[in-house]
């Protein structure tokens, strides 16, 4: 746990020490859902603990064996300790951003969606290579996703994807891709191979806990209406009626789902997240009233891209609010973006 802007190793065991007589006690597994918490904030700090713990050691017996080699140099010994620099160095990183992750939604799973903007056939390509590239990102770090809702674009690409992302501290880290991304290249779908410039907003929501929410949806405010599944979708997604969609009347929210197996299950999905969207609307209302006061401006919108992905006339992509680079925009693409989230939750 982290106490005035540092890990505090003995304050974590005390509370794995705390967590693990819970787990002794007989009532534990009463209450299901509060025990399947525990044990995953028991996970979290045992593992923050477990790797904290040996980093501090590994660097400490690494410098008690540079200071022996003042006296008695070995050539091959010293080798292997500067070998190890960079592996101590990402792994010290890692640990850092693991400290930055301590919001209040920080370890709850995620909602992200890709909406392309302006540009027709380039935009709705642009989003589907960055579904990709977020699908990639989710498989490198072991956190499993479902589509909620998938509508292909009319040529080429997609017109919007929902996305539910589950694994420790997903929103924590794909926080930090809300925003505008912008894509610069040579067209494949313009034959005289001209340079064409591509938007695609990225929304990230934490999934809150059912339980905490207090919200009461009146069946008179909405409005649902079945369909044919299309696109991404299980084995005979598309042979019957099952999609869902809800339309909440009094603020336009309009939720899909079409990746169970039956209509009820859909719409129980589409509640889920319709309830999970009306409870962010009123955190975000909040936000913006003490945002106001602070005088703090956090519109998105397409004149205010966070990231541009340059393929054309060089390579590169920059994120514009750490001003962090990387040449190889193939490997960004499939799903290497750590440097830019790690550097934008330093920068928060």
């Amino acid at each position: 746990m982290t106490y005035g802007g540092y890990f505090d190793p003995e304050v974590t065991l005390n509370k794995i020490k705390e967590l693990e007589s819970l787990m002794n006690e007989p009532n534990f597994w009463d209450d299901k859902k509060k025990s399947e918490s525990i044990i995953k904030e028991l996970n979290s700090l045992k593992n923050k603990y477990e790797r904290t713990s040996n980093l501090k050691n590994h660097i400490e017996s690494n410098i008690d064996i540079l200071n022996s080699l003042k006296n008695d140099m070995d050539s091959d010994m010293y080798e292997l300790i500067s070998s190890e620099t960079d592996d101590l160095k990402t792994e010290l990183d890692e640990v850092e951003t693991l400290e930055l992750l301590n919001g209040e939604y920080d370890k709850c799973d995620c909602i992200l969606e890709i909406h392309p903007g302006a540009g027709g056939t380039e935009s709705c390509d642009w989003a589907s290579m960055l579904l990709r590239m977020y699908e990639r990102y989710c498989d490198k770090n072991n956190f499993k996703y479902e589509i909620l809702d998938y509508e292909d674009g009319e040529e080429a690409g997609i017109k919007s994807v929902s996305m539910m992302i589950h694994g420790t501290f997903a929103y924590g880290y794909l926080k930090n891709e809300k925003g505008v991304h912008r894509l610069i290249r040579i067209s494949p779908f313009d034959s005289n191979s001209r340079r064409h410039t591509s938007f695609a907003a990225v929304l990230v929501t934490p999934v809150y806990d059912t339980d905490d929410i207090d919200i009461t949806i009146n069946p008179e405010d909405i409005r649902v209406d079945v369909y044919r599944s299309s696109g991404k979708g299980g084995q005979g997604v598309n042979t019957t009626d099952s999609a869902v969609r809800i339309t909440h009347l009094p603020t336009k929210i309009v939720v899909t789902c079409q990746n169970e197996r039956s209509q009820i299950q859909n719409k129980e999905k589409c509640m889920e997240v319709l309830k999970n969207k009306l409870y962010e609307l009123e955190v975000e209302k909040k936000e913006a009233e003490l945002n106001k006061l602070k005088g703090i401006n956090t519109e998105i919108n397409f004149g205010s891209q966070i990231r541009t992905y340059t393929m054309c006339p060089y390579t590169l992509v920059k994120d514009h609010r750490t001003n962090t680079e990387y040449t190889d925009v193939n490997k960004v693409l499939d799903g290497y973006i750590d440097p830019f989230i790690n550097d934008n939750l330093k920068r928060g």
